[in-house]
């Protein structure tokens, strides 16, 4: 006796059709599954057993052997559970083999039965809807992301709910999310808390407006951090085909928060300095993405920067390029998105006195050498503004709240319709002064076209044609200062 369902393996971001078969024969009872399948997987052999006999159905006194075709594409992961019961239910005529074509499934069994939602709903959905299956049976809470990709989602709750619906007893009733689960829209803080820091604030705005990289350094205490996590409130939504590609992102990694099955609003991403490597660019044997494709399209927050260990943060240097991280492993390569915005907040020095003209500071120049020696010149190249924080005075510290981020986020939108429809050319005038610039200062061909970038941004928000001398002198004044220059 022999029963075939269909499901979907993850590689990457990528989905990739897995036939699970089922085989039962006369002999010692057993339950083998084989194809390349992990340790999670193995363990569906007990889930399984569990939950079809909590489901109140039979399980076949028969030697059974599961295949998992291809069986030389490494399965992972829980999600074979639900496809694993109803290809042995088939087997054992159960449930009509034939009611399973036209059907897709995915889904976690517990040991009561219940059908659990996992992650990498949406790529198995995208998948199962390019190999012409209309129909995905799945978690009932994983419904609204299966949606997304155009597929009708079957909503289970119980494996029993599954058995009845294939008999041809009923459709399973239609999932409503509870009534305390109401989707809830990120909430940024507001730059209106910032008090001073008028060259700070306007970098974080050119930031916005032109997707540019920005770091902050000064002394502890100036507000780096705080700015720096505002600048998320003042980015515009994603467009809906970005969205799709941020949510699938997120729904394979796990982190896809059930009261919001699409991320309409640009991600924000901030690791603590411990990370590894793999934790920041991806990988891992699945292999799985990393903080930097969790930030695509969105903003990677890196505090204390020359915290992190130089190896991670030199991983960054070609995603920020290239806008992909690429991991090759010998069985393959795994490709995921990594267009990402970068932000960094950085002490001038180990101590933290240095730029602070109320402290003196206590580093030797052997320590501030090597404090300087953890950021490569060909990472600090990479970013697009670079600004001093300075500590604000009383005076800026007891004024009243300052400009708000909803305005702000009015004037990034505009530039950013701006900068779509058409891109400002630079006049004669700035051509020569951004010559002479490349001549007279410590520039490189990428820095000159990152100081380029900055200019079209600036003359953008000033709503100007062309760009002009002084947006170029202005993109200028936000290259790398001497005291953040690698010795």
């Amino acid at each position: 006796m022999l029963a075939r369902t269909v499901t979907h393996a993850l590689v990457g971001l990528e989905a990739r059709r897995v036939e699970v078969e089922a085989h039962l024969q006369l002999g010692v009872p057993g339950f083998a599954i084989v194809g390349l399948a992990d340790r999670a997987c193995q363990e569906a052999k007990e889930r399984v057993r569990v939950g079809i006999a909590s489901a109140e159905l039979e399980w076949p006194v028969r030697r059974i052997t599961v295949n998992l075709a291809p069986a030389g594409l490494r399965k992972e992961g829980s999600g074979f559970d639900l496809p694993i019961a109803l290809a042995i239910l088939a087997a054992s005529r159960q449930i009509p083999a034939a009611a399973l074509a036209g059907h897709a499934a995915l889904g976690e069994l517990a040991l009561d039965g219940r059908v659990r939602p996992i992650g990498g709903v949406l790529a198995a959905a995208e998948g199962a809807r390019r190999a012409g299956f209309t129909r995905l049976l799945c978690a009932a809470e994983s419904t609204p992301e299966a949606e997304l990709a155009g597929v009708e989602a079957v909503p289970l709750r119980h494996l029993a709910e599954a058995v009845a619906y294939l008999r041809g007893e009923g459709e399973p009733p239609p999932y409503t999310p509870p009534a305390n689960g109401r989707p809830s829209a990120p909430t940024h803080p507001d730059l209106a808390d910032v008090r001073g820091q008028e060259r700070a604030r306007r970098a974080i705005e050119i930031a916005a407006a032109g997707g540019h990289n920005l770091l902050l350094g000064g002394p502890p205490g100036t507000g780096k951090t705080m700015l720096a996590r505002r600048l998320p409130g003042i980015l515009p939504p994603l467009a809906p085909d970005e969205a799709l590609e941020v949510t699938r992102i997120h729904s394979v990694a796990g982190t896809l928060l059930p009261d919001r099955p699409l991320i309409a609003e640009p991600p924000f991403r901030a690791p603590h300095h411990s990370a590894s490597t793999a934790a920041i660019v991806g990988g891992g044997p699945g292999p799985r993405p990393g903080e930097a494709s969790l930030a695509h399209r969105g903003v990677l927050l890196l505090d204390e920067l020359p915290e992190f260990m130089r190896p991670a943060l030199e991983s960054l240097r070609q995603p920020l390029e290239d806008g992909v991280v690429s991991i090759a492993r010998a069985a393959g390569q795994a490709l995921f998105p990594a267009r990402f915005q970068l932000v960094a907040t950085m002490n001038l020095c180990p101590c933290g006195a240095r730029g602070d003209p109320g402290a003196e500071c206590s580093c030797s120049p052997q320590r501030l050498a090597a404090f300087r020696d953890k950021l490569s010149r060909a990472l600090l190249d990479r970013f697009d503004l670079v600004v001093t924080v300075p500590r604000p005075r009383g005076v800026e510290l007891a004024a009243g709240p300052s400009e708000a981020s909803a305005p702000v986020r009015e004037r990034v939108c505009a530039a950013r319709e701006r900068l779509r429809a058409k891109v400002p050319r630079r006049s004669a005038e700035a051509d020569e002064l951004l010559t002479r610039a490349v001549e007279r200062l410590p520039l490189s061909g990428r820095g000159r076209a990152r100081v380029a970038r900055s200019a079209q941004t600036i003359a953008a928000l000033a709503g100007a044609d062309e760009v002009l001398p002084e947006h170029i002198s202005e993109a200028l004044s936000y290259r790398t200062p001497s005291e953040l220059r690698p010795s």
